[in-house]
């Protein structure tokens, strides 16, 4: 018996009934009656094959084009990019290149590399370019060149150094080819900044025609096939770097109000529109928005029109599926790709992967002849994080980029004269990590934070706090490893520094490269006079923005005082102790009791912090009077004094160095790094109780 799904003749049935074609051809032949039965029961068949034929291309459409985008994020060179820069270039090199079928034709042709910023960081790497090529910063972009980038968004870390040296890195000089390619970013406005304004120009040209220069948009053409790319960045630039007099827009941005991410994704909207209007030929586009945290790109990805992918960046969240092979003591933390609905419903693709030169993103594609996204066609054992350790560079069967492996070791030999000159020892790692920094205190934030007061209190023996954010620590001292094949995180093996025979030194020791490794702004020190009122509104900023899977860069480490927090309450209320103490533990001021302010409200504290967060960085709200800069920015190199004299005195790599030459060069620092549960500087009441105001 003939069986027929109901859904499926209903789909069918408009094609038999008596007026149809088909039957009026039938009734035109004259057939007999069994010719005729016999024909519509073919006729059957062949209509509930051909409807079915018709669902599937619906459903499955016949792909239009095949894209490869490789991309990456964060990759903020510091010491670890000596390796992990060639590697990241054999890794993709070799996906670029792939044939698997050996046909002597790459499996993707239409391969795309980006990233969406941060391509350098302040750092040992990016300043041993100024002895190597001339410049502060230049190998970075050579080896960013040699890796064959298309486009690149700014990030925040791009303005740290201020713009003169973002002209100076993106610019064509005799002996320098600058960028290869362009920056881009719909939302900073680079005309009203004198250094980068020369740098401006029109939107949607062909990438390879406007190499050195900056732009809202660009075009990549793949092959015939155009593929329109838009750059976005932080509306929180101005807080957390130094971006000169570029614009920043939307002026008014909290991440926690609808109201600015919608009006954020409208300055990107415009561009898009922009772009597809001028050239209507384009039904491909691909945002590079460097937000910082991933939950942005996400909450705008809803918002947009027209946009196929989003390239995400700044929040060094790794991306991957339980077919990628991470490295050791990674987890994944999300599905890759992050799909959802854009707002004119047609799919939309989040990618991100972690920084910092240690994966390569891979995104591999079909689009139907519309140009949307075909999301089936991501196949999970393709597409995902690649690493590039040497397992992953093995895996794919890559070889480092010969001009790349010339940069770094180039490098290296500066570098590595830095390892050679020891300030002092650790008997434990110094806990610089990324997610541990930005979240609770940690031995190296109490190390800096109390270096940071013990200088301070020379120049003003009456400073009794210390604050500084945990952005602002960048690295470990020390190293992070897994025994052998383990890849469980509680496995992991945290060590003191390793010796280096090649600079002489000894294992356990710290050196002026471990402390311009971890401390890479190398912030100048800032003296403060803080009101009860103000200090408690300075806390609560730093905590404020805590929340579950953030990372937020001014999360405080400090000393001379103890606070406790309850980050489920709202911001702006969660403090709920805060004591001063002096160097014995001693509670030598209280200053919050149960959520309340104690005693009188103006009483005034003297603080040591970052001239950063002095002038408003990370939106500290630090008073702008009583104010005693510890470093001057043209200080005489000539004139410094103590032991360390390759920083400026009064900023933070000179001071740590400093204090570990006076108190830990003969013995051995030994003040280990504990879990959040038992922190006792930064109290989180999610974690433990409070104890904050028992000496």
């Amino acid at each position: 018996m003939l069986q027929v799904n109901i859904t499926r003749l209903k789909v069918i049935m408009p094609l038999l009934n008596s007026k149809n074609r088909f039957f009026g051809k039938l009734n035109s032949l004259n057939l007999s009656t069994n010719q005729l039965s016999s024909l519509v029961i073919f006729g059957i068949l062949f209509s509930l094959g051909t409807s079915i034929g018709v669902a599937q291309v619906r459903t499955t459409p016949k792909p239009g084009f095949t894209l490869q985008l490789l991309h990456t994020s964060d990759q903020e060179a510091g010491v670890p990019a000596l390796k992990d820069a060639p590697n990241f270039s054999a890794v993709l090199n070799a996906l670029k290149n792939q044939d698997a079928n050996r046909d002597g034709k790459p499996d993707y042709p239409n391969t795309l590399i980006l990233s969406s910023g941060d391509a350098y960081i302040p750092s040992p790497f990016l300043f041993a370019s100024d002895t190597v090529f001339g410049g502060q910063g230049r190998g970075d972009i050579l080896i960013l060149n040699a890796l064959g980038f298309s486009a690149i968004a700014f990030g925040n870390h791009e303005f740290d150094l201020g713009t003169g040296v973002v002209a100076d890195l993106l610019g064509a000089k005799k002996d320098y080819p600058g960028t290869n390619f362009p920056y881009l970013s719909t939302n900073l406005d680079f005309s009203t900044d004198k250094d980068l304004a020369k740098l401006v120009t029109a939107d949607g040209q062909e990438a390879n025609k406007i190499p050195n220069k900056i732009a809202r948009s660009t075009i990549i053409t793949l092959n015939g096939e155009k593929i329109g790319v838009v750059g976005a960045t932080t509306p929180t630039l101005r807080t957390i770097s130094s971006p000169g007099g570029v614009t920043v827009l939307p002026k008014e941005f909290n991440d926690r109000n609808a109201a600015d991410i919608a009006a954020l994704a409208a300055e990107i909207q415009t561009s898009v529109d922009a772009l597809l209007t001028k050239n209507p030929d384009i039904n491909k586009v691909i945002l590079l928005a460097h937000m910082q945290q991933i939950a942005i790109e996400q909450k705008l990805a809803t918002l947009l029109k027209g946009v196929d992918i989003v390239v995400a960046g700044g929040s060094n969240t790794l991306l991957a599926d339980k077919t990628d092979r991470l490295r050791v003591g990674d987890k994944s933390a999300g599905s890759y790709p992050i799909l959802t609905k854009a707002a004119d419903g047609n799919p939309i693709a989040v990618v991100n992967t972690d920084g910092n030169y240690r994966y390569v993103g891979r995104l591999v594609v079909n689009f139907d002849a519309n140009g949307v996204i075909i999301p089936f066609s991501i196949d999970s054992k393709i597409s995902g994080a690649y690493a590039t350790d040497s397992k992953g560079v093995a895996t794919v069967g890559g070889k480092p980029n010969p001009k790349i492996v010339a940069i770094t070791e180039a490098l290296q030999k500066v570098i590595i004269a830095q390892d050679g000159k020891i300030f002092g020892k650790t008997n434990v790692f110094l806990n610089g990590w990324r997610g541990d920094v930005r979240t609770q205190e940690t031995n190296l934030g109490n190390l800096t934070a109390e270096a940071n007061l013990a200088i301070a209190k020379r120049y003003d023996p009456k400073t009794v706090i210390s604050i500084k954010n945990g952005g602002g620590i960048r690295d470990n001292i020390g190293i992070y490893t897994f025994p052998p094949g383990s890849t469980r995180s509680q496995d992991v093996i945290k060590l003191p520094p390793q010796a280096n025979p090649v600079a002489g030194k000894k294992a356990k020791e710290i050196s002026q490269l471990d402390i311009t490794n971890a401390l890479r702004f190398n912030n100048s020190l800032t003296l403060v006079t803080l009101s009860a009122t103000e200090l408690l509104a300075v806390i609560e900023h730093s905590v404020a923005a805590i929340a579950p899977s953030a990372t937020p860069g001014s999360f405080p480490q400090v000393a001379g005082l103890t606070f406790s927090f309850d980050p489920d309450l709202p911001a702006g209320k969660r403090v709920k102790s805060l004591a001063i103490k002096d160097d014995q533990g001693k509670i030598i001021d209280v200053v919050v009791k149960n959520a309340e302010l104690v005693g009188n409200p103006n009483r005034i504290f003297r603080t040591v912090t970052l001239n950063f967060l002095a002038t408003g960085g990370d939106g500290y709200p630090f008073p702008k009077t009583e104010r005693v800069d510890l470093t001057s920015k043209d200080a005489d190199k000539s004139k410094r004094t103590g032991l360390a004299t390759f920083a400026a005195d009064g900023s933070e790599q000179d001071t740590l160095a400093e204090y570990l030459a006076a108190n830990f060069k003969q013995i051995p620092f030994s003040q280990g790094d504990v879990p959040p549960a038992e922190d006792t500087c930064i109290q989180n009441l999610k974690l433990r109780k409070d104890v904050v105001l028992s000496d």
